[in-house]
């Protein structure tokens, strides 16, 4: 079976490093936390290009507004305006760097990383990265466009 392009997209959306360079994105509905910054590495240049066989890196840093006992992350491929979900090994937040229990004014760094499989076709998306808290409201959304890439 081959992975949907969403697969693609999630590998974008993966763990990040201090040595990335801050993205521009698309807050997405943001309601629960803020977002300060979008890290993926290596990305030096927008759409992000996902090399086929390649690991990357995501490091969200955000504030939440208010208190949670945990939080699950969501990803889609947006395809022609279309949201396709993309389950992900590790959905916990509270496994994905986020000292859980969320506390209301406290900043965080989500951290998390999939590789991009050989097998992906070639491809361009949008990556949507949503954060749920655990009354399943948006800590933060986010959106990247990304090209998959032999």
């Amino acid at each position: 079976m081959v992975p949907s392009p969403l697969a693609l997209l999630l590998a974008l959306g993966a763990a990040a490093t201090a040595l990335a360079e801050p993205l521009r994105f698309v807050d997405c509905g943001s309601i629960d936390g803020s977002i300060q910054e979008v890290n993926v590495s290596p990305c030096p240049t927008q759409p992000c290009l996902l090399h086929k066989g390649t690991s990357y890196s995501i490091n969200v840093t955000f504030s939440s507004k208010i208190e949670s006992q945990g939080s699950k992350a969501r990803v889609y491929g947006e395809m022609l305006h279309v949201d396709i979900p993309f389950p992900i090994p590790e959905p916990d937040g509270c496994k994905s760097g986020i000292q859980c229990p969320i506390q209301k004014g406290h900043s965080y760094s989500y951290l998390n990383k999939l590789p991009v499989k050989s097998e992906y076709p070639s491809i361009k998306l949008i990556v949507k990265w949503e954060l749920v808290d655990d009354q399943d409201q948006m800590l933060f959304c986010w959106k990247i466009p990304v090209q998959i890439t032999s």
